[in-house]
């Protein structure tokens, strides 16, 4: 257990707490936090209507170079609103990777679709884009009456291509948006864990034709609850804000609703969060890549492997990672460690392996398998920031 207890001292000392819990990512607030919050209180503008509101979305578009970004009450409800605005129905199927969080899958299902389960890369730890070419090639056809992808066992469209850029590390987002467009399937990328993460100088959750933010208590930046909708279409993201107020068509008084439509707008109260937090993002980020850098510096000469961003890619390194040399030792050091106050956790499940998606469809799941058994998420707070 000696190097158990190695690891335990060095995230110690980094946090500066010798004894006492240590959590795996807890927010921080060192800036306008109480004052925004004070003025919505004051205002009385604490429900959907608000400045923060219309603010968070100007200032989070401008930082990611999207035309325009679209607010939502969770990251869970973004997803499900950006997979309807690229047409998945219950008559449809979704391509995504089998290591995320139950939310990627949960969206999918929302809509009728049923996912497709997709290997990673072991590098990336995101949607493969060798592996997505290849059961593209062997499953799907495009029907000349419309050049839609059908997938030929089951007859059903392939209406969405959903890659993550898991932890916070870019995947190979180019390449499979590159793949996606020769079958004609629009891609939505879970950008939830990666706010402040760059592929090839690009904001990550821009490649595709919507990206999806998320805001939890957890994430780098949070708002308590949110999530954000990136768009390069203006007309869609129009279409998109319409949607997520009811789908209520401008009156004075009237009330009057031209669609279907969902109570998924972000409240003031929470965007005036995000605002606060948003300002404070670089100092964060800043902080996060030296907790990396010493991540990385102490696991070179240990047995573990420290997942690092790709050479083309810049990580916000939202949850730092590292890989065991088998289940087994997995489960000891989570032991260890969580025994002994600091909380380090495994990946999710497989979402293969959930009794819900047992018997949806999967592709050679090789690498996903192998990252699951192994892979250990390591304490990763914004350290203090004076």
């Amino acid at each position: 257990m000696n190097k158990y207890f190695e690891i335990v001292e060095f995230i110690r000392k980094m946090y500066n707490k010798p004894d006492g819990f240590i959590p795996l990512h807890a927010p921080i607030f060192i800036g306008n936090e109480k004052k925004y919050l004070e003025e919505c209180i004051d205002t009385t503008f604490v429900s959907s209507v608000g400045k923060f509101v219309d603010l968070f979305e100007f200032r989070m578009a401008e930082y990611t170079g999207s035309s325009k970004a679209v607010s939502c009450v969770n990251g869970t409800n973004a997803l499900h609103l950006a997979l309807l605005l690229v047409g998945v129905n219950s008559e449809s199927e979704v391509i995504t990777q089998p290591l995320t969080f139950i939310a990627t899958a949960n969206a999918i299902a929302y809509t009728g679709a049923k996912p497709i389960f997709i290997d990673i890369d072991k590098d990336t730890l995101g949607l493969s884009p060798l592996k997505l070419e290849r059961w593209l090639k062997d499953n799907v056809e495009l029907r000349t009456q419309n050049s839609k992808p059908y997938n030929r066992l089951t007859g059903k469209r392939i209406s969405s291509v959903v890659p993550m850029h898991t932890f916070g590390l870019p995947c190979r987002i180019d390449e499979i948006v590159t793949i996606c467009e020769k079958y004609n399937i629009p891609v939505v990328e879970d950008a939830a864990e990666s706010l402040g993460s760059l592929y090839k100088g690009k904001h990550t959750g821009t490649f595709g034709k919507i990206g999806v933010l998320s805001f939890n208590g957890n994430k780098i930046l949070t708002t308590g609850g949110g999530g954000m909708l990136l768009f390069n279409d203006e007309e869609l993201a129009k279409r998109a804000k319409h949607l997520t107020t009811q789908a209520k068509l401008p009156h004075p008084w009237e009330f009057n609703h031209d669609e279907i439509g969902y109570n998924y707008r972000m409240p003031n109260i929470n965007a005036a969060l995000g605002v606060a937090q948003l300002e404070q993002l670089p100092n964060f980020l800043e902080s996060k890549r030296k907790i990396a850098e010493a991540y990385k510096h102490f696991f070179l000469t240990s047995s573990f492997t420290f997942i690092s961003e790709l050479p083309d890619a810049i990580s916000n390194y939202w949850l730092n990672t590292i890989l065991m040399r088998d289940r087994d030792e997995r489960e000891l050091f989570l032991n260890y460690t969580n025994n002994n106050g600091v909380m380090t956790r495994p990946a999710w499940t497989l979402m293969n392996k959930l009794p819900m998606f047992l018997n949806d469809i999967s592709g050679d799941l090789s690498n996903s398998e192998y990252i699951n058994d192994r892979l250990v998420n390591l304490p990763s707070s914004v350290l203090y920031l004076p």
